[in-house]
């Protein structure tokens, strides 16, 4: 496609303005979609085939999360959707922050992962419901909930979700989806921390939930 709308850009210099704006606004659509799919396939081989050094520091969790879903206001707003940050019943929001989480983990590939689940949840919800991120912690562990409405996943695409390349709808592909990558990569980080990843669909609900233990 870029290529395509390049050549008939040069091709054709007395394009009406109109079009030579649509045409190159589509390039460059295209064009950083490219680099988001081969930044994915360098991140996929880079956690399979090198020894990943984390940077492990102590991490607001919480924070973090709120921080997150403040980030993505306009992706969620374009869709319709909300997203509410929850700890221990409590909601939280940049402007109630509350008292911190602390994890000890990589705070850049933490959010890493959390932002691929927002990225999902954006993709696959239905227009106009919320998404909810539930924060609890247990002994000696965190369990991370993030919770959308929209189609339920059938369980034989369920076992294969975190699976390199797998897509759930091949039909966003050619439009707005990446690679099938973001699950798979959410998953490498995930268990570099010793922490693990799982999803559940039922009645129109899913959940994508993380759990990764407080200290290291």
């Amino acid at each position: 496609s870029v290529i395509g709308y390049l050549s008939l850009l040069d091709e054709v210099p007395d394009m009406p303005e109109e079009q030579r704006v649509r045409y190159t606004g589509v390039a460059l659509d295209k064009a950083c979609r490219l680099e988001r799919l081969v930044n994915e396939f360098f991140d996929i081989t880079r956690y399979s085939l090198t020894n990943i050094e984390l940077e492990l520091a102590p991490v607001d969790l919480a924070g973090l999360l709120v921080q997150l879903a403040d980030e993505f206001y306009p992706a969620l707003s374009a869709h319709g959707n909300v997203a509410q940050v929850t700890v221990a019943g409590t909601v939280r929001t940049v402007e109630r922050p509350g008292e911190p989480l602390v994890v000890t983990a990589d705070a850049a590939r933490l959010a890493r992962v959390f932002g691929n689940l927002l990225r999902n949840a954006i993709a696959y919800s239905d227009e106009g419901t919320p998404v909810e991120i539930e924060v609890s912690a247990g002994e000696g562990s965190v369990v991370v909930a993030v919770s959308d409405t929209g189609a339920t996943i059938p369980s034989h695409k369920l076992r294969a979700i975190f699976d390199r390349f797998f897509r759930l709808d091949e039909s966003r592909g050619s439009v707005t989806g990446g690679a099938g990558l973001g699950l798979a990569i959410a998953r490498e980080i995930v268990e570099l921390h010793g922490g693990a990843i799982s999803a559940a669909s039922e009645n129109g609900r899913t959940i994508f939930t993380v759990e990764l233990p407080l200290s290291r």
